[in-house]
C-alpha cells in the first residue's frame, strides 16, 4: 500500500494483511530480529532463543514464510531461515504518514514549551 492508501501493483491486500498478521505477534517479531541480526540461521539456532515447543515455533515460521517475510531453504536435514526484508518496506509506506503525524505533533508541543515562561526555583 502506497502512502496514500492504494495497493501497490503487484501487492493484493490480502498480501498485506499477511505481513500485518504476521508482525502482531511479539514471537514472530523476536524471530524477525534474530535473523536481522543473526542472517540466515537453522531452525534448531531459532528455537534456541524461545521457550516454546517445534511444533509451535514451526507454525511462526509457518506464518512468516507465507507472508514473505521470512525464506526457508532445506540443506540435507537442517532448514536454514532467511530474513525477507521486502515486505516490511510496505508496513512503513503505511506508517509514513502516522509519522508524519506525530512529528507534526512533538514540534508543535516543542514550540509550545518554547513560548511557556520559565519557572525560577529558587
Amino acid at each position: 500500500m502506497t502512502a496514500s492508501g492504494a495497493v501497490e501493483a503487484g501487492t493484493t491486500e490480502a498480501d498485506e494483511d499477511r505481513v500485518f498478521a504476521a508482525l502482531a505477534s511479539a514471537a514472530r517479531r523476536e524471530v524477525l530480529r534474530l535473523l536481522r541480526d543473526g542472517g540466515p540461521q537453522p531452525v534448531q539456532a531459532l528455537a534456541g532463543h524461545f521457550d516454546m515447543r517445534r511444533p509451535s515455533l514451526s507454525e511462526h515460521l509457518r506464518v512468516l514464510r507465507e507472508a514473505g517475510l521470512v525464506s526457508e531453504q532445506r540443506s540435507g536435514r537442517q532448514r536454514i531461515y532467511r530474513l525477507e526484508a521486502a515486505p516490511l518496506a510496505e508496513v512503513q509506506d503505511w506508517l509514513h504518514p502516522y509519522e508524519r503525524f506525530w512529528r507534526g505533533r512533538l514540534k508543535d508541543l516543542g514550540a509550545l514549551l518554547d513560548r511557556m515562561p520559565d519557572d525560577d526555583v529558587t
